[in-house]
């Protein structure tokens, strides 16, 4: 965020039993279109939640989409900032802080004036 605070994903978790009666969990992150500060690094996003929408997205009593899919348009893009990282984060095993580390952007190719 552009104020450095926490910020949620709007995701779906499930517990449900296998043929052998197994319980397996699963998890998935919602994507949505990009806003203008993400459109030139992917197609999609996450979709993120507002602080006062946390409460209402984890109530597992709604059961009406429509009560929450609002949440699910690309977040306000002046409210978050984006800053070059490293491709360790396209590896999963690189699980730490140094995936979130800003690098320099390279130097684009050399001129001759």
């Amino acid at each position: 965020m552009a104020d450095d605070s926490p910020f949620a994903f709007a995701g779906l978790w499930d517990r449900w039993l296998d043929q052998d009666n197994k319980a397996i969990e699963t998890c998935t992150i919602l994507t949505t279109k990009p806003n203008s500060l993400v459109a030139d690094v992917h197609d999609r996003m996450p979709a993120m939640l507002r602080p006062e929408d946390y409460d209402l997205w984890l109530d597992p009593g709604i059961t009406d989409y429509q009560r929450v899919v609002d949440f699910l348009h690309p977040f306000d893009a002046t409210l978050m900032k984006k800053c070059p990282v490293s491709t360790r984060v396209n590896r999963p095993e690189n699980d730490d802080q140094d995936c979130a580390r800003e690098i320099p952007i390279a130097d684009p190719a050399p001129r001759l004036f």
